[in-house]
């Protein structure tokens, strides 16, 4: 099934960042673009959502440099159009493996692509790790544990139901049950024709 292919990696990509955690260290992809395109992207993909997590804590501590704020703002704008990128990859890839597909005269579109729900899916794997981080530490209360177990219990249900989901759309998509149908998502903001602010310092 691809979820179980895609959970692996994500895995992989979270447990090879805490081992230096830091979000200014390298990144090595270990699956090559031309040979396994799919497991590249994924890989990417979830190493993009990785990094962004820790400039989220990062730009939250209450004592940090106004300058610094803006500088780390600034990348994570660059991170969340990197995520949005790679979701579209991801889509693209889908597109041509299922181009030759014809859809059936009653098939229906979903209400995301399935690189969006692989999107979320990326986020649910560092949920799990970061709620599994809080449920099993030594230093924390047994009431800090036990809540934190019982959040890291229903995200644990949620990841196998958008995985089932996740795969049954791609299955539907397959059958010519479903059909995929992708738009991109034009933001606005970061493009200095169509941002007012921008676009007045030309």
């Amino acid at each position: 099934m691809f979820s179980a292919k895609a959970n692996k990696i994500f895995q992989d990509v979270i447990e090879k960042y805490h081992i230096i955690n830091t979000v200014d260290q390298s990144f090595t992809n270990s699956y090559d673009k031309d040979s396994n395109l799919l497991e590249h992207l994924l890989y990417r993909k979830c190493w993009i959502d990785t990094v962004q997590w820790h400039y989220e804590d990062i730009i939250r501590d209450p004592q940090i440099d106004p300058v610094a704020a803006l500088t780390l703002k600034r990348q994570i704008d660059a991170s969340n159009q990197d995520r949005t990128d790679m979701v579209e990859y991801i889509d693209s890839y889908f597109l041509e493996k299922y181009n030759d597909v014809s859809s059936k005269a009653e098939a229906t579109i979903n209400t995301e692509s399935p690189a969006w729900g692989v999107d979320r899916l990326s986020i649910l794997a560092l949920k799990v790790y970061h709620m599994n981080e809080e449920a099993t530490r030594t230093d924390a209360s047994d009431a800090h544990r036990a809540a934190c177990q019982t959040k890291l219990d229903i995200l644990l249900e949620q990841r196998v139901d958008l995985s089932t989901a996740i795969d049954t759309l791609l299955e539907d998509i397959s059958k010519g049950d479903k059909y995929m149908k992708v738009y991109k998502q034009m933001k606005m903001y970061n493009d200095d024709e169509l941002n007012p602010v921008l676009r007045s310092q030309k």
